[in-house]
């Protein structure tokens, strides 16, 4: 099954993070097994330290764990997807111990966002906890934004004390469609929402358009060269110094994304488009 998709993938830091020598706090990972493709998209807590950590760690977690959990179970069982959250906290526990088994530990690395899909022979799932951006069969989703820019977090089921009440930081199931119908699936971080809006805007220096999310699954080019979305991302991110001569001086122009910006584009390789950007 998973021969029938290719896969793109890119990511970049944000102006904003860029602008205060920050780290691209994003992180994705890609696992293609015999009957399974799965992927997924993290993204750390801008305001903590280590959070790029957790957001890598979180990536890569998530992947493996759903990749050995599918050896066991099926995923249309009520339990799968409980059983995946329990076993990653199981593992963020771990780590948090061998750290000190301090709460600041979890606060401090392990606090990120995530998105993912897991596509099967019978059944695509987009799934996650928190922000992000999803597109299946041409029909884009923004989850998000959360009051006070707070998304939930995984590792909030850790400090999560029994008294107040049941946990409510559950994977959620965001879509679920035969997998005979899905023609392309694009899952990305909270800051593909700004490259959604800038759709109109004109490239840094340049007369030519963004253009639409579309792009990314539609156009070939995308699955031709492994760095090809990383170039546009940074081409719309691109930093430029400009004249002002009414000003009488040179003013920065900075790009269109502020956050940190990480897409997953697949698509069936039967799938045949005009090249659009």
């Amino acid at each position: 099954m998973p021969q029938h998709f290719e896969i793109a993938v890119g990511s970049i830091l944000g102006q904003d993070h860029r602008r205060v020598s920050q780290n691209n706090q994003d992180a994705w990972a890609i696992l293609t097994r015999d009957q399974a493709t799965i992927a997924v998209v993290c993204d750390g807590c801008g305001s903590r330290q280590g959070s790029g950590v957790g957001a890598e760690l979180g990536a890569q977690l998530t992947a493996q764990t759903l990749a050995k959990l599918l050896v066991e179970e099926r995923p249309e069982d009520e339990q799968f997807w409980q059983t995946l959250k329990e076993r990653l906290l199981g593992v963020l526990q771990a780590f948090q111990q061998q750290l000190g088994a301090d709460s600041q530990v979890l606060l401090d690395y392990f606090l990120f966002t995530m998105i993912g899909c897991l596509i099967t022979a019978k059944t695509t799932w987009i799934f996650g906890l928190g922000d992000g951006v999803f597109a299946i069969n041409e029909q884009i989703h923004r989850i998000g934004p959360f009051v006070d820019n707070a998304p939930p977090y995984l590792a909030y089921s850790l400090l999560w004390a029994a008294e107040k009440g049941a946990n409510p930081f559950h994977l959620q199931i965001y879509a679920q469609q035969p997998t005979e119908q899905v023609q392309s699936v694009l899952i990305g971080s909270d800051g593909v929402g700004s490259l959604i809006d800038a759709e109109a805007e004109c490239l840094p220096g340049k007369s030519e358009r963004v253009g639409q999310l579309h792009q990314f699954w539609r156009s070939d080019r995308y699955f031709q060269n492994p760095d090809q979305i990383r170039r546009r991302l940074a081409q719309i991110n691109r930093e430029i110094v400009q004249p002002d001569w009414t000003a009488q001086q040179v003013r920065k122009v900075p790009g269109l994304l502020p956050d940190d910006t990480t897409l997953i584009s697949i698509r069936r390789k039967s799938t045949v488009e005009e090249d659009c950007c």
